[in-house]
Parts: structure tokens; sequence; C-alpha cells
């Protein structure tokens, strides 16, 4: 008879195992960087996380003799519902100790049961918790450590997914680029004509005004990502929230906001781009520990970064121009001031951009810049529950 149980994350104890368990599972990966402890527990931590005022989530350990060797998270989120169909729940943070065979397929068993105690009739992930988390499986690119926001996994992990029933719903790509080279000539008259526009107007981001800015972008986003396969929302409580988390680590000269001039000629926020410093270059020794002297270390490197990598996490043109010479326009523009400035400022020589969806023509063209290629390959999958 099995030794192995599965049993549900209850209290403050339970969630620091969950989250200490990626210590044992890659404890020997060369590629993994030792997430920030703090920040793993606030983000499944209701009361700390407001995705949790419109979703709830449910955690489960696998257990052998009191030691965790597996873990995994069912959530249902009243906007995933909205936006992505009646009957979607979702499901995320598996992981398994090295060896573990028995405990993927009844981590995720249990999973699948308890969202079909919510009336889930469709099973999607996995993600951590959500799509603006940590989305989706790592299929590729096991060698190289993720950059800040993005996930990384052992390989195996998909033989274990699809051995449940799993099929792929939709890949998601980043893209890694040799920073140094110039734009080709043809981009750089696009560039250069955005720049001579009165019609166009680019601009940093004023940390001065944090606030009002972050919302700006937020907004935004929402608006330039309304259409995207699996878009969610942000709400007034995680735009404010992600604003707070982002704040420490925004430079003003790689935050870019473009504004457009209206036809009654009132300049409107249009498109952003937010590029930032690789953290996990720089958080990486710290163990996942801030306290007692890594949040020192930190704020020191934060000053003044210097990285070898840059990555875009988020941006977006308005909805009303996407599909136009002008989105394509304001992009360029943007990557460009961006590009610049990781280069000559913070020492950086390569960039991430994504994550892409595999459909999305228009971003993929724009990530397809001289140099670059897909270095990295997230998967999302589906079932019928």
């Amino acid at each position: 008879m099995s030794n192995l149980v599965i049993r549900p994350v209850t209290t403050t104890a339970d969630r620091k195992r969950f989250v200490d368990l990626v210590w044992d599972v890659y404890r020997d990966d060369p590629a993994w960087v030792p997430p920030l402890k703090d920040e793993m527990l606030g983000l499944i931590t209701p009361g700390k996380n407001p995705w949790f005022e419109h979703a709830e989530a449910a955690l489960w350990l696998a257990e052998r003799a009191g030691r965790p060797v597996g873990r995994i998270s069912a959530q249902v989120d009243e906007l995933v519902l909205q936006h992505m169909g009646a009957g979607t729940g979702q499901w995320g943070s598996l992981e398994l100790v090295d060896g573990e065979t028995e405990a993927g397929p009844r981590l995720i068993a249990t999973a699948e049961d308890w969202l079909r105690t919510r009336k889930m009739t469709r099973a999607v992930g996995p993600f951590t918790l959500s799509i603006w988390d940590e989305p989706g499986l790592l299929i590729k690119g096991f060698d190289e450590p993720p950059t800040a926001m993005m996930g990384h996994h052992r390989p195996g992990y998909e033989a274990v997914v699809e051995g449940a029933g799993y099929t792929k719903a939709k890949d998601l790509y980043t893209y890694e680029l040799d920073i140094r080279i110039d734009m080709i000539p043809m981009v750089q008259k696009l560039i250069d004509a955005g720049r001579r526009s009165k019609r166009i107007r680019m601009r940093p981001v004023d940390k001065s005004r944090f606030d009002s800015e972050a919302h700006i972008i937020l907004t935004l986003l929402n608006d330039a990502w309304s259409g995207n396969w699996g878009f969610i929302p942000l709400t007034e409580a995680e735009i404010a929230y992600a604003g707070k988390k982002l704040k420490p680590i925004i430079y003003e000269d790689l935050v870019t906001i473009c504004e457009v001039a209206n036809e009654e000629g009132v300049f409107e926020p249009a498109a952003f781009m937010i590029t930032l410093p690789d953290l996990n270059e720089l958080t990486g020794d710290l163990n996942g520990k801030l306290f007692p002297f890594g949040f020192l270390k930190l704020l020191w490197r934060l000053r003044k970064p210097r990285v070898k990598r840059m990555r875009v996490p988020l941006m977006g043109v308005a909805s009303k121009y996407q599909g136009s010479r002008l989105a394509s326009q304001l992009a360029f523009m943007m990557i460009e001031e961006c590009r610049r400035a990781s280069v000559e400022v913070y020492g950086a020589s390569h960039g991430e951009f994504g994550w892409v969806l595999e459909d999305n023509q228009g971003m993929m063209s724009i990530a397809q810049l001289p140099g670059s290629g897909i270095n990295k390959i997230y998967r999302i999958y589906e079932k019928a529950l």
C-alpha cells in the first residue's frame, strides 16, 4: 500500500511548506533562480493578494512520512468564468521532487475533483495563480535561467500533465534578442518619421506621480490586451497592488508612454512599454530571503543596476489603433528608446520580450527584430471534466 498522503494546505505553516518545496525540487538545477519567499507567500495568501477578492483557491501538499514531495493548486475565478466561459476552472503550482511518479497524477486528480465540486466542466492550466502571474508549463528552454516574472520547470512535467488526459490549449513564446544590434534601415525610417510627427508624443514615465502613471499604464493594458485569448481584466485593487510592487523596480528611462492627438488635437495615452532589469540577476544569490541582510543588498543593487539581460513583461497599444501602421510605429519607437537606454545606461547586452501568444501575429511580427528568436515556450493545457 502506498504511503503517499495528499492533504490540503490550511495553515500559515502549511503555506510556508508549500513555498519551500521548490528548494527540494530545484536545488540541483543550475538554471533555477530561487524566488523571494515573501513574494510567493503573499501571492497565495488571502488578504494580501487582491486576486482573492474575485477568486478562490485550494492548495494541496503530497507527503511521504511527513515530507512534502509534491504540490498543486486549483482555482475558480469569477472573472475567468466571465471571460473564458462558464465552467472554466484552473489549476497550477504543480511541482514534484525528482523521482516521484505517483504524486503527480494524484495531485492533478485531487485538483480536478475540487473543481468538479464547484461545478466546473473544464480545467485549464497551469496558472500560478492567474494569467498575470506565471502562466503555462515550460516545455522549451530548460537550460536557460528564467527572467523575472517567468516560471521555470523540470523536464518531465509535460508527460505527467498529458498522461492525465490534457491537450494543448495555447503556447506562449518568449523572444530573446541581442539588443546591441541596431534597427534595420526600414524600421529606423519608421521610427524617425514618428519622432518628427506632431501627432505623436513619446515620454518617459514620471515616478514623482507614480500612482497616476501606473493607472494610465494598467488601464491601457486592460484595453490593449482585451482581445487576447485568456485575457482577464485587472481590477482597480489589482492595479493598485501591481503598481505598488512595480514601483521599486521601475526606472524612468525604461518605461515609455506614447500619446497620440485625437481629432480635436487633445493628446491621449495610446501605447506603453515597460522594460525591467532582470531582477533575477539581482536576487539569485539571496536564496529567497530578504531578511536580515538580503533586503539591504537588494536596495543597494537597485540603486543603479547593471545587468546582462533586460525584460519587457508588458507592452500594449490601444485597441483602436491595433492593426494599423501607427501601432507598429509606436511599438518600434518605444522599443528603440528603451533599447538604447538598456545598453548605454544599464550595460545590458540581451533582452527578453514576452510572453507572446502563439497566434498573436501583430506582436510576433514586432518581436521578430534583428537577432531575435524564440528562447522559451510555455504551454497551457485544457481538459473536459
